[in-house]
This record gives structure tokens, C-alpha cells and sequence, in this order.
């Protein structure tokens, strides 16, 4: 790096979406209904719902489905054990050509988990999720909500193994891996959870539609550590948007109406009554 490198400020906000090829789309836009003030229940915050309108948990899929000794062994794991568990895991094809298993990477007391849908070429390879080219545009993101890969966010996929030639995952494979998932979201008790493309909302929310249809929707994740319901956020994957630039617009809307559930769910845990202003909470 030259010294001229690291005289230079940091990039700002506007400078960093100019960067992406995102101005001007990515602009944040005011809410359009105020934000929920009774916590996580109230898992929407921007969607347009009838007043009163109840928003059930949805049954989680495979995460549901999966059962038997593996997964109860798994749902006792702690970090160490869980990432040698997922290294030498062969419940599935997609151990077979592998060069390693991809269980996650941040900070292990997170609010924020984000979820993509398995590993790729360079993540097979470096054994961390999100590295490639979606991964820069991930961090981009990421950045454009005050936030950083490793602070506050982990990051993790539905599948842990390259699926071949970067094909989507399969439900079997989804399912072999869901025990893990699971087992990650109860040790991290995330306040918010982003799914990145159709294959993580299949994981975690099972068949209900598709990502264009569960987008702006209210879903919530419902732990059996005692923790409730967390909100669920559903989005478009990275390596997605690099190809379809228009939607990158969509998914600025989706991490706004994020930060958004994340600045309420933080003033309810503050104990802000009704009426409180969220941003008084903890900052992102």
C-alpha cells in the first residue's frame, strides 16, 4: 500500500454507492408508516398491512422437517464442535467434491445474520462465505448501512459445500444442512435475519412462494431457546444482483426496511414504550 493509499479518508456513503454503480438508485426513502414500537412481535415495519393484522411464524421447512440422533446431537453443539461436525460431515452428496466445508464466519454475538445459499468456487477455496465478486458487492452493502463483515454481522449459507458447478441447492442437501443452520441460529440469537435469494428462504421458511412474492412480506423465525420470535427479512441474492443491475434498487428498499426492523427491535429492548423514538436506541 503507498502512503498516499493510507492518507486517503474513507469513502463516504454516496461515494461508496457512486463506486457500486448505484447512484443514484440507492437512496434511502422515508417510511412509509411508522415504525413498530412493540418489538419484534410487530415483524414489519414498512409493508403495507391492515391495522391489527396478526403476523404468524411460518412453519420453517426443512429446518422443521429435519429429525433423528444427528440433530440432536448437533442442537447440543457448541462453536468448536459445530465447525468440526460440518468439516467432517458426509450426510449429503455435496461432501464428495468439496475441497472444505464453509460453515460461516463474524462476530458470534451478531444481530444481524445474513444468509446466502451455499458456497461458490472462491469460498470452496478460501473456506469463508461470500469472497467472490457477490462478496465485495455483499460488503458494499453492507457498508451502505453503516455496517462491516465481522462487526455486529455473521454471515452464513444454507448449505455448507459447494453445490457442483455452482448450481442452486437441492431440498435434500438443504435439509442435510438445515441441522446446522438451526444450531447457528440458536447460538448466535440474532435480532434480525436477511435471507439472500430463493434457496435460503426455502431453507428457513420452507415452500411459500417465490422471491419476488416474499419480498416486502413479514416472516418471522420462532427459536426454542426462550429468545421469541426474531423478524425475517427475504431479499435477493448478491451474485444475483451482478447480473440484473436494475434490481439492485429492490434490494436497497429491502436492507432499508432491515435497518428500519432492527433500529425498532433494539428500542424495544431498550424499553422505549410507545411512541419512543427508535433512534435513540443503540445505533447501527
Amino acid at each position: 500500500m503507498s502512503g498516499g493509499d493510507r492518507l486517503r479518508p474513507p469513502l463516504t456513503r454516496p461515494q461508496i454507492l457512486r463506486e457500486m454503480g448505484l447512484s443514484p438508485l440507492w437512496r434511502l426513502r422515508a417510511p412509509a408508516s411508522p415504525l413498530p414500537q412493540d418489538g419484534v412481535t410487530a415483524v414489519s415495519g414498512l409493508d403495507q398491512h391492515e391495522p391489527g393484522e396478526a403476523h404468524a411464524a411460518v412453519p420453517q421447512g426443512p429446518l422443521a422437517a429435519a429429525v433423528g440422533d444427528r440433530s440432536v446431537e448437533i442442537a447440543a453443539m457448541g462453536w468448536e464442535e459445530l465447525r468440526q461436525s460440518v468439516a467432517d460431515c458426509r450426510a449429503c452428496s455435496l461432501c464428495q467434491a468439496r475441497r472444505q466445508a464453509v460453515l460461516g464466519v463474524g462476530d458470534l454475538k451478531a444481530d444481524w445474520l445474513f444468509i446466502g445459499e451455499g458456497p461458490g468456487a472462491e469460498e470452496d477455496a478460501r473456506g469463508e462465505p461470500f469472497v467472490g465478486p457477490a462478496g465485495k458487492l455483499l460488503d458494499a452493502m453492507l457498508a451502505a448501512i453503516d455496517l462491516q463483515r465481522g462487526d455486529d454481522v455473521y454471515i452464513a449459507n444454507a448449505v455448507k459445500c459447494r453445490p457442483p458447478g455452482n448450481r442452486t441447492p437441492e431440498a435434500g442437501e438443504i435439509a442435510a444442512c438445515a441441522p446446522y443452520l438451526r444450531r447457528q441460529i440458536a447460538l448466535l440469537q440474532p435480532r434480525l435475519i436477511v435471507l439472500l435469494g430463493r434457496a435460503a428462504a426455502h431453507a428457513l421458511l420452507g415452500g411459500v412462494g417465490s422471491l419476488a412474492s416474499m419480498r416486502g412480506q413479514s416472516f418471522s423465525y420462532g427459536t426454542s431457546a426462550g429468545g421469541g420470535n426474531i423478524p425475517v427479512i427475504v431479499s435477493y441474492h448478491p451474485a444475483y444482483l451482478l447480473r440484473t443491475l436494475p434490481d439492485k434498487a429492490r434490494a436497497w428498499e429491502d436492507l432499508c426496511r432491515a435497518r428500519a426492523l432492527m433500529r425498532a427491535a433494539k428500542a424495544a429492548a431498550a424499553g422505549f414504550g410507545p411512541g419512543a423514538d427508535p433512534g435513540a436506541a443503540t445505533a447501527l
